[in-house]
């Protein structure tokens, strides 16, 4: 497996001046040798500004898995006792959160419990553990070791040398907080039934495991969510949010280089965080244009194998197959990291894989069938071939392009499930979807509204993907404007 450290200094290797910059030959200039007093401050300058957007695409995951923990908290979920548990609607801020099954989110802080147990029954769960960086450690449920069968789960604290005793399926931690995610396949489509299989989660210190207390979840599936870091992520709030977790987080040595650059900046554990006006402005610019290269990564990407087929406008939401790290042969794929934590969170290595039958398969849909992206005050027609090859079930999602999250309208809906509004939809030919401002008539129980003036885009899963989603036996059509 290649290191943290390998990644580290690739993105450290990735320097960037701010758009329109000059060259450096025709920028800085040296006399008898030496630079000139303007040529090293505007050396300084770009070398700030190059060290802060690095490290802002590096830190990225970290600073949103921070929004999660921070959202949680504001949700009413306590650390260690509880989490939040909602069925995903479009009032609900999560990158490319979905409405197929019902949530479970919880926060563990690790140098408080010691090693930490997940209990999970027999059922149809889905669930993952993720350390502060969004770093993968553990898979549960139906994509873990425990394969649905149900089984109970250690996670280890960083550093972490006592016993452990026998009958668990163990993982350690690198860092002192992970999130808790699970969901649950709801039977039936019933999203109640699925918060009820939620409800049979145990989670507890192992100290606790003779007398485990109850795990207490937060419903808010009514309530406004907000788990993401849209309000920090173009500003100097980021950075601010970053500094809190260096100083409370244990230092990953394959980080060393990251620490080293943000240590420049003005951010180093042990130390206050207290940037002069110069520092903050270039911090505050590498913010901005850090998230928007993120975001061309993710949705102006320029290569090839983003194509799920060579005929369609359909792409792959993770372009790196097989592994949860972002991994080639010989390196670390950094548009494919930046591309993912642009418009999604939690990562394993289940949630990647073109393997028949194996968890889920998210194809991307942006453009319609010319190439143009979707636009809110346009009428779109998406044909969807039956029988769609899902072992489970499949969906379509829209989301708001700025916020990465489940639509906003007055229709309060963001979803077309076949566990729901298309249960009773035909298994042969092919079922319309429609999307836009304004519902075409009769077709309004196939239609998500959209906002004139928003761009929007579109998952499409298939859960338990079966052959012909793989070998191009089945394709669904592009997106086209209805005049």
């Amino acid at each position: 497996m290649i290191s943290r450290l390998s990644l580290g200094l690739a993105l450290a290797g990735v320097l960037a001046t701010a758009p329109g910059a000059q060259t450096p030959a025709s920028r800085y200039a040296f006399e008898g040798g030496f630079p000139t007093a303007e040529t090293a401050e505007a050396s300084q300058h770009d070398t700030d500004l190059a060290r802060a957007e690095t490290a802002y695409r590096f830190f990225y995951p970290t600073v949103s898995m921070e929004a999660t923990f921070v959202g949680t908290r504001a949700a009413g979920a306590l650390d260690n006792s509880g989490a939040m548990i909602l069925a995903g609607r479009p009032r609900h801020l999560l990158f490319t959160g979905n409405s197929d099954t019902p949530y479970l989110g919880g926060v563990v802080d690790l140098t408080s419990t010691g090693p930490f147990v997940v209990d999970l029954p027999a059922g149809p769960y889905l669930g993952i553990i993720n350390d502060h960086n969004f770093g993968w450690v553990a898979d549960v449920g139906l994509p873990g070791p425990d394969a649905g069968k149900g089984g109970k789960h250690l996670v280890l604290p960083p550093g972490y040398e006592g016993d452990v005793p026998d009958g668990y399926y163990v993982s350690r931690s690198p860092t002192n907080l992970i999130l808790l995610g699970a969901r649950a396949i709801p039977p039936d489509g019933d999203m109640q039934a699925g918060i009820d299989l939620l409800r049979q989660l145990k989670a507890y210190p192992l100290s606790q495991a003779a007398n485990p207390p109850a795990y207490e979840l937060v419903d808010r599936t009514d309530d406004k969510v907000d788990v993401t870091p849209l309000a920090w992520e173009d500003n100097i709030s980021f950075w601010r949010h970053l500094s809190d977790v260096i100083q409370s987080e244990t230092v990953i040595d394959e980080f060393r280089p990251m620490y080293g650059m943000l240590a420049m900046l003005g951010i180093e554990k042990g130390k206050p965080f207290e940037p002069d006006a110069r520092m903050t402005e270039i911090l505050e610019a590498a913010a901005q244009i850090g998230r928007d290269q993120m975001l061309v990564a993710g949705f102006a990407s320029s290569r090839p194998d983003r194509f799920v087929w060579d005929d369609r406008k359909w792409e792959y939401a993770t372009l790196v197959p097989g592994n949860g790290a972002f991994e080639l042969p010989t390196g670390i794929d950094l548009e494919a990291r930046d591309r993912w934590f642009s418009q999604a969170v939690g990562m394993s290595p289940k949630m990647v894989l073109r393997v028949e039958g194996a968890g889920s398969l998210y194809w991307l849909g942006l453009r319609d069938k010319a190439g143009a992206y979707l636009d809110g005050g346009k009428t779109y027609r998406l044909a969807i071939p039956q029988p769609v090859p899902a072992g489970l079930f499949w969906s379509v999602t829209v989301y708001d392009a700025g916020a990465r999250s489940q639509i906003q309208t007055d229709q309060d809906k963001a979803a077309l499930r076949s566990l729901v509004e298309l249960r009773d939809a035909p298994t042969t030919g092919a079922t319309e979807l429609y999307f836009g401002p304004e519902a075409p008539a009769g077709r309004e129980d196939e239609w998500i509204k959209t906002t004139p003036g928003k761009g929007w885009f579109v998952y499409l899963r298939l859960y338990g993907p079966t052959g012909p989603a793989f070998d191009g036996g089945w394709r669904p059509g592009d997106f086209e404007v209805v005049e």
